[in-house]
C-alpha cells in the first residue's frame, strides 16, 4: 500500500481540478496535506474571470477533514517569495514538517508571439516558472535539514510545441523540466528526489480535447482523478525516480526521455565539413540524457590526450 501516515504534503493551486485531485488523494492516504489556492476566478487564456465567493481551497479542506482527514487551507500567491515561505510556513506551523511539495499551481496566457501582452509573458514567468520556485526553495531547505523529501512539478504537453498561440507558455513549462533535472540533480545528496509531471485531462466540462468534441463520455476518459495515482507514486519515498519527466493521463502514464545521437567527429571541422554531415548528426545508437549522466563529454573528449608530467 502506498501510504503517507506522518507526512506533510503542499498542493499548490489544489483548490480545483487536478489540484484538488491530488490534495484529496493524499489525505485519503494518510497524509496531512496545505492545500493552497489563491482563489481567483478561472479564465480562458486572457486572464480576466470573477472569482468565486468562497476560496475553493477551504471546500477542499471541509471535504477532507468530513472524511476524517487532515487538511489545512493556505491563500498565499506562489508568485512572489513571501508568499513561496508563507506557504511553506503554514506546513509547519500546522503540522511541523513539509514532506512533498506538488507544484500544481499557474495560469494559461495565449496569444500569437509577436503580439504576446507583456503583462501575460510576466503572469506566466511569476507563477510557471517563479511560482515552483518560490514554494520549492524554502521547503527544500528544510527538507535538506532533516532527512530529505519529494519534489513533483506539474509542466504540460504544450512544453514541446504545436500548441496554437503557446509559444510563450511552452517556454515556461519547458522551464519547468529543466529547473525539475537541475533540483534532481542536486538534492540527490540530500535525499531530495524532483520528478515532472504532464497531465492530460478535462479540467473544463463542455469543452473539446483538440479536435475531439465534448461528450459526457471524453469527460469521463479523460477524468483528472485518473492523473492523482501517477503523482502519489512520484510522491513516496518508495519511488526509485528523480529528474524524470510523465506523461500521464486517462490511465496511462509513460516517460519521456532525452537522447544523445552518436554524432560526428571531424578535425579540423568547417561549417561545409558539418553541412555534408548533417545526417551523421542524428546517427543511432542513441544513448540516454538523464539528470545525472550523459555522454557529451566522453564524445568531446575521445581521442583527447592531455600532456604528459
Amino acid at each position: 500500500m502506498i501510504e503517507f501516515e506522518g507526512r506533510t504534503v503542499v498542493v499548490t493551486g489544489a483548490g480545483r481540478n487536478l489540484g484538488r485531485e491530488y490534495a484529496l488523494a493524499f489525505a485519503a492516504r494518510g497524509a496531512s496535506v496545505v492545500v493552497n489556492d489563491l482563489g481567483v476566478g478561472i479564465s480562458d487564456t486572457d486572464g480576466i474571470a470573477e472569482a468565486p465567493t468562497v476560496n475553493p481551497a477551504d471546500e477542499v479542506v471541509a471535504t477532507i477533514r468530513s472524511a476524517g482527514g487532515r487538511a489545512v487551507a493556505n491563500h498565499d500567491s506562489i508568485a512572489t517569495p513571501a508568499g513561496g515561505r508563507s506557504i511553506v510556513e503554514c506546513a509547519l506551523d500546522n503540522f511541523g514538517r513539509v514532506d512533498v511539495v506538488v507544484n500544481n499551481a499557474g495560469q494559461v496566457r495565449m496569444a500569437a508571439f509577436d503580439d504576446f501582452p507583456e503583462e501575460g509573458i510576466d503572469a506566466l514567468i511569476d507563477t510557471q516558472l517563479r511560482g515552483a520556485l518560490n514554494v520549492s526553495r524554502p521547503a527544500w531547505r528544510w527538507m535538506k535539514e532533516n532527512g530529505g523529501g519529494r519534489f513533483v512539478n506539474v509542466s504540460s504537453g504544450a512544453a514541446f510545441g504545436g500548441v496554437p498561440d503557446g509559444t510563450v507558455y511552452a517556454m515556461t513549462k519547458m522551464g519547468v523540466i529543466g529547473l525539475t533535472r537541475g533540483m534532481a540533480s542536486e538534492g540527490r545528496a540530500a535525499g531530495i528526489a524532483a520528478n515532472v509531471v504532464l497531465p492530460y485531462a478535462k479540467t473544463r466540462r463542455g469543452t473539446s480535447f483538440g479536435p475531439i468534441p465534448w461528450s459526457e463520455e471524453l469527460g469521463d476518459w479523460l477524468d483528472p482523478a485518473l492523473v492523482a495515482p501517477l503523482v502519489l507514486w512520484l510522491s513516496h519515498t518508495d519511488c526509485p525516480s528523480s529528474g524524470e519527466t510523465f506523461c500521464v493521463g486517462a490511465g496511462w502514464q509513460g516517460a519521456v526521455t532525452l537522447s544523445l545521437a552518436q554524432g560526428f567527429t571531424a578535425r579540423p571541422i568547417t561549417p561545409e565539413a558539418v553541412a555534408e554531415h548533417h545526417a551523421d548528426l542524428f546517427v543511432e545508437p542513441l544513448s540516454p540524457v538523464t539528470a545525472f549522466t550523459s555522454r557529451a563529454v566522453r564524445h568531446l573528449l575521445d581521442g583527447f590526450r592531455p600532456p604528459s608530467g
